[in-house]
């Protein structure tokens, strides 16, 4: 039944059905009214059994749940941006490990400059550190998959985090249907961990391997990347019959039957895209999009076949790599090498930056008739860039900090002054 709701609280309605028995996160916005969310449900007795451990950092929020999942209690934590690189030593081991931990990841821009505001940065940051990378386009699939994830997690013993746009999606208060206590015991069978931490039976887990095993112990968690590939869909399948919506999957293509020019995205970015996409239709513009649900592991051949049929393949990415370029569209890449298709990156949305449709139309005009750049930054001030790099040119042996030049001349554009 839909209710209206937030985006935090109805994922965290939904974590609580699944039943985890150790939950431990450290508070860091736009992922905080997820946790606020089920540790009151924890302390009223709403979840029970289990265990909300408070910790001083979100290094010991991964480390607590390293320990829970090791014990072999169902754990779930929660973080975003700088709170997810604190844990990062911690983030490796889990995976390392083979621990089917589910986190989700509030999406929200890296510093520095200081900016708390969504993009795709802390995720990107994480992507090759094995764990599996679900993004949500909308509330209604982030609550969706987090009931999918713990499943994935436990059949394949592997973590998974379950991305979602920090504020867009988190904060946002909508019609979402959470799913019912009874259907996710259904869907969920209990934890049952293969191997568990028991003083009365002593083991070793995450003790040293050394150089004769230490590839094998890596290929193996390649081998189970490979095979949430299949197992992805599979569940997502299993999830549209057991709650009568779909959810979940690889990719998800969007009006690209006959489509020359199909755009590629993570997140919710997408519901704006499609509304572009409408509109370019509506004027006789064959264009598409696919969207990502699956990022890590990446499905190329999945990739491959949404977009067998473009001329041109334009990525839209909310995050990149400083002195090289796109991220997303590197993974598109390899997908799309043995295609004729031409390939556009455009970087968009950083800092929390809005993503309007009139812009985006625009940059669908464009590279219709193949003039956009390779590398496109979407709204970009070049006004501003120019005037700092010119200061740069004119000293430079004197280095100083970009980011309160930038805003000294946003500042004095206001005001209606000529920068210095």
């Amino acid at each position: 039944m839909l209710r209206q709701i937030e985006g935090s609280r109805a994922v965290a309605e939904t974590v609580a059905c699944c039943r985890p028995e150790v939950v431990c996160a450290y508070p860091i916005s736009p992922q905080t009214h997820i946790i606020e969310a089920v540790g009151a449900m924890v302390k009223s007795g709403a979840l029970s059994p289990c265990e909300f451990i408070n910790v001083e950092s979100e290094f010991a929020a991964m480390s607590v749940s390293i320990g829970a999942s090791a014990a072999g209690a169902r754990a779930y934590t929660a973080t975003a941006s700088q709170g997810l690189l604190f844990m990062m030593e911690a983030v490796y081991n889990a995976s390392g490990l083979g621990l089917p931990i589910v986190m989700t990841l509030a999406n929200r821009t890296i510093g520095g400059p200081i900016n708390i505001w969504n993009d795709h940065s802390d995720a990107m940051s994480v992507r090759d550190t094995g764990w599996i990378q679900l993004f949500a386009e909308t509330n209604q699939e982030a609550v969706d998959l987090h009931v999918q994830a713990f499943v994935i997690a436990e059949r394949l013993s592997l973590p998974v985090m379950v991305c979602m746009d920090g504020f867009i999606l988190t904060h946002a208060i909508e019609g979402i249907d959470v799913p019912e206590q009874d259907a996710v015991d259904a869907f969920l069978p209990p934890f049952e961990p293969r191997q568990v931490l028991d003083p009365d039976d002593p083991v070793s887990i995450g003790a040293m391997v050394g150089p004769e095993a230490f590839e094998e112990v890596r290929y193996l968690a390649y081998v189970r990347q490979l095979e949430a590939l299949d197992l992805i869909p599979a569940v997502a399948a299993d999830f549209a019959r057991g709650f009568g919506r779909s959810s979940g999957g690889l990719v998800r293509s969007y009006r690209t039957e006959d489509a020359d020019t199909v755009v590629v995205a993570l997140g919710s970015v997408l519901g704006t895209i499609k509304d572009a996409v409408d509109a370019r239709r509506d004027a006789g513009e064959r264009v598409g999009v696919v969207g990502i649900t699956t990022f890590r592991p990446f499905p190329v051949q999945a990739v491959a076949n949404a977009l067998a049929g473009a001329q041109r393949v334009v990525v839209v990415e909310k995050a990149f790599s400083v002195g090289f370029g796109g991220v997303l569209s590197t993974d598109v890449a390899l997908a799309t090498q043995r295609s004729e298709s031409s390939l556009y990156t455009v970087v968009a949305g950083l800092g929390g930056r809005p993503i309007t449709r009139r812009h985006l139309e625009t940059m669908l005009a464009a590279a219709g008739e193949d003039q956009l750049e390779v590398l496109t930054f979407l709204d970009l001030d070049t006004g501003v860039v120019e005037r700092e790099q010119a200061r740069m040119a004119a000293a430079t042996t004197r280095p100083g900090p970009t980011a309160e030049f930038v805003l000294r001349d946003l500042a004095l554009r206001q005001n209606g002054e000529v920068e210095p």
